[in-house]
């Protein structure tokens, strides 16, 4: 088979394959800007569905540094997240419709049954690893962005 030079130089643009963990779920980057600007990246699992977020990230006994989970929503709405059957405490982040970070219920209780909420209505949660928001000064009002 002949290949011309041009085609040899500009082979087709396959179309990017998404990341799935372990778990199944789609992986993607998700990125925290503070205010000071600096950017943090996570590589976050996607809990799309009613039963994927209803899991989370219970039952896991690690995560790394910098992994992390998304709850997207629509409409935006008050959320509330518990720590049942999560044996990792965990920094749960509230995200508004404008990407803003509402509010961060840092180092969350493991097995905990009462709900952290957020203060506003909320189109993303992001959890990472407890204590990680205040070792990066991730705080309320950063930006977040991730693939809507």
């Amino acid at each position: 088979m002949l290949i011309s030079p041009a085609a040899a130089c500009n082979p087709a643009q396959e179309e990017p394959v998404a990341a799935t963990a372990p778990s199944g779920l789609e992986v993607v980057e998700t990125k925290v800007t503070t205010q000071s600007g600096e950017m943090h990246v996570f590589k976050t699992e996607v809990a799309r569905t009613r039963q994927q977020q209803n899991r989370g990230l219970m039952f896991r006994d690690s995560m790394a540094p910098d992994e992390g989970m998304i709850f997207p929503y629509d409409p935006p709405q008050m959320l509330s997240f518990w720590m049942k059957n999560t044996y990792i405490p965990l920094d749960i982040i509230y995200v508004g419709e404008d990407g803003r970070i509402i509010n961060i219920h840092e180092n969350t209780v493991p097995l905990r049954e009462e709900p952290y909420v957020s203060f506003d209505d909320a189109v993303l949660v992001l959890e990472i690893n407890g204590g990680r928001s205040a070792e990066l000064g991730i705080a309320a009002g950063d930006l977040v962005e991730w693939p809507r």
